[in-house]
């Protein structure tokens, strides 16, 4: 299990999905009005699974004051009595502009597999300014080059999650997402697979049923065509389960599964706090 779980957190195509999707989903995720205010808190906590096994947890806290957006999320995970621990947390802010996040700025520091570092990102206009990518390293030679093209018009994985928040569409499963996070340039392509019942330990007057959208991994560039690149962007089971909040305008990610060579990880909500300008509401799993 320890040599699986390595191989799914390092530098590679699932651990940039997961950054994307595990490590840094759970804010907003949908709404149909999009002239509805922004809750002004959202705090939860996830359950991390690998292979079936409870493996840690993501604690994530979303703020918006006015037009302006903070977004904190710490993920732990300890594995083998303790023998395996990986720690990383990560920031995202800037502005919120219609239906679209404007990010400013972007950092990921982690610390764990006797590895370190850390990932600071620049925003203006929708393009990134600055990259700063701690160790520093040379691209492997087969890696597809980053261009300047690339590092236009994208998100960071935290601003793509906030970028799912508001549509004009009823059905959440129709965004494609253009993301950057520090090393890699990706596409999240959502459609939509079916509904699903959920169940909570608390009745939180919501409704108990999540869209399940599909998501397509797309590379674009600074990806080494590995194997598990290639698995990765062949694969139809990456899967984000999205249940309405109407209460708050909103849709909260429920579960994110990502099948991996190794084996699949997934995020399983606990607990949802969501604080609208009316009233708080709490959802339990």
């Amino acid at each position: 299990m320890l040599s699986k779980l390595k191989l799914s957190i390092g530098r590679n195509p699932a651990a940039h999905l997961a950054a994307a999707l595990l490590a840094t989903s759970a804010a907003f995720a949908g709404t149909p009005v999009s002239a509805e205010p922004w809750p002004s808190r959202v705090d939860a906590t996830y359950r991390i699974e690998f292979n079936g096994f409870d493996v840690g947890k993501f604690d994530l806290q979303a703020n918006v004051n006015g037009s302006s957006y903070t977004v904190t999320g710490e993920a732990r995970i300890s594995a083998l009595l303790g023998a395996f621990k990986w720690q990383g947390s990560t920031r995202s802010s800037g502005a919120l502009a219609g239906l679209s996040p404007k990010p400013a700025g972007y950092t990921f520091d982690f610390n764990g597999i006797g590895k370190q570092g850390a990932i600071k990102l620049g925003f203006k206009q929708g393009s990134i300014t600055s990259i700063s990518n701690l160790p520093q390293s040379p691209p492997k030679p087969d890696a597809v080059p980053v261009g300047p093209q690339h590092l236009k018009d994208v998100l960071d994985p935290l601003s793509a999650i906030l970028a799912l928040s508001r549509t004009s569409e009823a059905n959440p499963c129709t965004k494609k997402l253009s993301v950057f996070d520090g090393a890699q340039r990706f596409d999240l392509a959502l459609s939509f697979v079916r509904q699903q019942a959920v169940s909570e330990t608390r009745p939180s007057g919501q409704p108990g049923v999540a869209f399940v959208c599909r998501v397509r991994y797309v590379p674009v560039a600074g990806h080494r065509m590995t194997s598990e690149t290639r698995h990765m962007a062949s694969s139809d089971g990456i899967e984000v389960w999205l249940r309405p909040v109407p209460s708050a305008a909103l849709y909260v990610p429920h579960q994110i599964s990502i099948p991996t060579a190794a084996g699949t990880a997934a995020l399983i909500v606990e607990r949802v706090n969501i604080v609208t300008q009316n009233e708080q509401i709490a959802l339990t799993n």
